[in-house]
């Protein structure tokens, strides 16, 4: 890849971090350069909305925006960029998360934010790879790799199974 692709993963509080570690290693593991910082909607605004303005001219690409509770930074972020943003929600001590999910998903008209599922930073990661591979097509073939290894992987199990339970099939 002549210009490497760069997400900047923007996560509310430090607390998020584990959450993230996974989406940092998949995005890793697809060669994607990743910055991540934290940011608050709520405690440093113009740090966020500066950040937001200027991701573009810096190079950034896609932002994966994580938050829990209130978990407006998402939306934040998306207010102030044209950028693709994916909100993932994280999952707090009250509501399981759904609180992070339902602020995130349920952006206004005009604020589209992709949301993923609660924790699923896998899943953001992933997601960031394929909007990505729009442009870069050694990412759109690393992800057609990476879905026939899960493929494989399934097979592989359904296999071990089938020897398993021998003549007893199940339809």
């Amino acid at each position: 890849m002549l210009n490497k692709p760069k997400v900047a993963i923007i996560m509310g509080s430090d607390s998020d971090y584990p959450v993230l570690e996974n989406c940092i290693q998949v995005l890793n593991e697809f060669g994607v350069e990743t910055i991540a910082m934290v940011s608050s909607a709520h405690r440093t605004p113009d740090k966020t909305a500066q950040f937001a303005k200027e991701a573009e001219e810096k190079g950034f690409e896609v932002i994966i925006a994580a938050a829990g509770k209130a978990a407006h930074l998402p939306g934040v972020i998306a207010a102030y960029t044209a950028l693709p943003v994916i909100g993932l929600p994280i999952k707090s001590s009250m509501l399981d998360g759904l609180d992070s999910l339902f602020s995130i998903v349920q952006m206004p008209t005009g604020i589209p934010v992709a949301t993923v599922a609660v924790n699923g930073s896998e899943n953001a990661a992933l997601l960031a790879v394929q909007i990505l591979g729009v442009k870069y097509p050694e990412l759109r073939e690393k992800m057609h790799e990476y879905k026939k290894k899960m493929q494989d992987t399934v097979e592989q199990k359904n296999a071990k199974l089938q020897e398993k339970l021998g003549d007893i099939k199940y339809v």
